[in-house]
C-alpha cells in the first residue's frame, strides 16, 4: 500500500513539473523560436526541477515531450497556434530558463511565466508599423531603387503592415490575411505611385517591380524560413521540413496576392538598372540604409532597443561589403554565404554582452539580404505556367536562400559547441559562455530589483 502511494506521489509531482515544462516549450515555440532553442528551455528548467531525463520532438505548432524520475515516465502531447514572432518574449523565456537552478518548483516557474504572458507588448503599434516601412523603403534602395520607389514602398508597406495587425483581432486563417495584406500593400502602392506621379509630373512614376515586391516585404517568413534552415542543418526534419513548409505557403500567399494587382496593372518583372551614384555617396548611403532596413525588421518583430541597435550594426557591418562585393563582380552566392557568417560570428559576440539571443540578432540582420525579387518573379512564373522561366527564377532564389541560410549554420557550428551535438541530453545541457554570460546578468538584475526575502535558499531563481 505504501509503495502504491509512493507510486501515485510520485507520478503526480512529474505530472506537475511536465506541465510546466511544456508550457516553458509551448510559450517558447509560439515567439517563433527554432526547435532546438525550444528543447534547450525546456531541458534547462527540466533539470532545475529534479527531472532526470526530458525526450522532446518538437513541429511548427506540436511538441511530444517525454519525462522521466526515478523510473517512473510521462508522455505529453501540446498544440500551440501558429507562431508570431516575438524576440521580446524570446529573449525573456531564455532568460528564465537560465535562471533556473536546482530546487525550483513547479509553482515557481509557473508565477515566472505568468508574468511574462501578462506582460504588453515592447514596442506601440505605431512603432512595429513605422518600422516595417522603414524596413521596406531601405529594401527597395537596396535593390536599386531611386528615391520614389523607396517612399512609395515604405508607405504603401506601413498600410499593409497596419492591416495586416488589425486582421489579427479578427483570427482569420493565416494564409488569407497575408495574401488580403499583400494585395492591399501593392494596391496602395499603385495609388501612392499615381499620387506622386500628378503631384510631381517630372518625376519618372515608380512602378518597377522591385519596389512593388519591396513593398510586401514585411510579410516574408524570415524567422520561419530561417530557424528551419537551422533546424534541416542539425538533421531535426521533424521542425526544419514544417517549418519551410509554412514560410513556402506564406511566401506563396503573399505572393498571390503580389500577383493579383500587377496582373490587373499590367506590370512586368523587370529589373531595375544599377543607382547612378558617385562610388562614396552609394556607400555612404548602403551604410545608413542597411542599418535603418535592419532596425525596422527587428522592431517589427518586438526585439527590444538595445539588441535592435546590436542588429542593425551587424547587419550593416555585413551588407555593405556583400553588396561591394558583388558589385566588384563577385560570385553572388559566395559574398552571400560570407556576409551571414559574418553576421553569425557578431552575433554570438554580442549575445554574450547582451542579454539576448543570437537568434533575435541574427534574422533581422540576414532578412536585408533576402532575394525577393528574383522569389516574386518565380512564383509569377509559376502561377503563370511558364515552367522555364519559374525554374530558372527559382533556381536563383534558392541558391541565395540555401547561401544565406549556410552562412549562419557555419557561424553556428564555431561559436555553439552544443549546437553540433548530433543528439544531446536536453537536461544536462553544456554551458556555452555566451550562456553564462546571459545567466549571470540576469542573475545580477534580480539581486538588483527584488529584496532578499524573495529568493528562498532553493527556490531556483
Amino acid at each position: 500500500m505504501t509503495q502504491d502511494a509512493s507510486s501515485v506521489d510520485t507520478a503526480a509531482a512529474l505530472a506537475e513539473k511536465s506541465d510546466a515544462v511544456c508550457r516553458m516549450g509551448s510559450m517558447m515555440l509560439t515567439a517563433g523560436t527554432g526547435s532546438y532553442r525550444v528543447k534547450a528551455a525546456m531541458g534547462r528548467v527540466a533539470q532545475a526541477l529534479g527531472i532526470d531525463q526530458l525526450e522532446a520532438q518538437v513541429s511548427l505548432n506540436e511538441i511530444v515531450a517525454t519525462t522521466r524520475v526515478n523510473g517512473t515516465f510521462r508522455t505529453q502531447v501540446v498544440e500551440v497556434p501558429v507562431p508570431v514572432v516575438n524576440a521580446d518574449r524570446i529573449a525573456a523565456l531564455m532568460q528564465v530558463s537560465m535562471r533556473a537552478t536546482t530546487g525550483l518548483s513547479a509553482a515557481r516557474l509557473h508565477r515566472q511565466l505568468d508574468l511574462l504572458e501578462a506582460r504588453a507588448q515592447h514596442h506601440p503599434r505605431w512603432a512595429i508599423v513605422a518600422g516595417a516601412a522603414v524596413a521596406c523603403a531601405a529594401f527597395a534602395f537596396l535593390n536599386n531603387g531611386r528615391w520614389q520607389e523607396c517612399l512609395v514602398a515604405g508607405l504603401a508597406a506601413g498600410c499593409g503592415k497596419l492591416f495586416q495587425l488589425l486582421l489579427r483581432r479578427f483570427r482569420l486563417n493565416q494564409l488569407a490575411a497575408v495574401a488580403m495584406a499583400a494585395t492591399l500593400a501593392c494596391g496602395i502602392y499603385m495609388l501612392f505611385a499615381e499620387v506622386l506621379r500628378w503631384a510631381l509630373p517630372s518625376a519618372t512614376q515608380p512602378l518597377h517591380v522591385v519596389a512593388f515586391t519591396s513593398a510586401i516585404l514585411f510579410l516574408v517568413p524570415g524567422f520561419p524560413l530561417l530557424t528551419a534552415a537551422l533546424d534541416l542543418a542539425r538533421f531535426d526534419f521533424t521542425s526544419g521540413m514544417s517549418r519551410l513548409l509554412y514560410a513556402t505557403m506564406i511566401t506563396f500567399a503573399a505572393a498571390l496576392g503580389a500577383w493579383l494587382v500587377a496582373w490587373v496593372f499590367g506590370l512586368s518583372p523587370d529589373e531595375l538598372p544599377a543607382l547612378d551614384l558617385p562610388a562614396g555617396v552609394l556607400l555612404g548611403l548602403r551604410v545608413v540604409v542597411s542599418f535603418a532596413g535592419v532596425f525596422g525588421f527587428a522592431i517589427t518583430f518586438n526585439t527590444p532597443l538595445r539588441p535592435a541597435l546590436a542588429a542593425s550594426v551587424i547587419g550593416a557591418l555585413a551588407n555593405v561589403p556583400r553588396l561591394a562585393a558583388v558589385d566588384a563582380g563577385g560570385n553572388p552566392l559566395l559574398c552571400a554565404t560570407a556576409a551571414t557568417t559574418l553576421v553569425g560570428l557578431l552575433a554570438g559576440w554580442a549575445s554574450q554582452r547582451l542579454p539576448a539571443p543570437r537568434i533575435i540578432l541574427s534574422v533581422p540582420a540576414v532578412l536585408v539580404m533576402i532575394p525577393g525579387a528574383s522569389t516574386y518573379r518565380a512564383l509569377l512564373a509559376v502561377i503563370d505556367g511558364d515552367p522555364l522561366d519559374a525554374l530558372m527564377n527559382g533556381s536563383t532564389a534558392l541558391g541565395m536562400v540555401v547561401a544565406l541560410a549556410a552562412g549562419l549554420a557555419i557561424a553556428r557550428m564555431i561559436t555553439d559547441p552544443a549546437w553540433t551535438q548530433a543528439n544531446p541530453s536536453w537536461t544536462r545541457m553544456p554551458t556555452t559562455r555566451a550562456q553564462q554570460m546571459l545567466r549571470e546578468s540576469n542573475a545580477d538584475r534580480v539581486r538588483e530589483t527584488e529584496p532578499p526575502s524573495a529568493h528562498p535558499a532553493n527556490d531556483g531563481s
